[in-house]
């Protein structure tokens, strides 16, 4: 005598997260986070996140960005010509941006993981 699994009714198809979190594999690396400059944003210190470079970068997205010398993740804000790297934690303050030509965007988070 054998029993069902109580999920059989509701699993519609096998999920593979290469395809699911990687659309552009040869433009999509991981980094692991440090830090807690974007804890308000549910990214926290050990986190992974997948960042895709071949994906525009708008207004209101969490990049990764160089900053003096060191990669760190921000809210990508643009007003006005204005562009502003925004924390998500009080501790830290945002950085304005006098010209975009000072910006290096190393791409855009697309997913966050962590294991439990």
């Amino acid at each position: 005598m054998s029993f069902g699994s109580p999920a059989g009714d509701y699993i519609e198809k096998s999920l593979d997260l290469n395809q699911y979190l990687v659309p552009h594999k040869a433009a999509t690396y991981f980094l692991k986070v440090s830090g807690d400059a974007m804890k308000n944003a549910g990214i926290i210190d050990g986190d992974f996140l997948v960042v895709d470079r071949s994906l525009k970068i708008e207004n209101n997205q969490i990049i990764v960005v160089e900053q003096d010398g060191e990669l760190v993740v921000r809210r990508f804000k643009n007003a006005n010509n204005q562009i502003c790297l925004m924390p998500e934690n009080e501790k830290y303050r945002p950085v304005f941006l006098r010209s975009p030509e000072n910006l290096v965007i190393w791409g855009s988070v697309s997913a966050v993981f962590r294991k439990l």
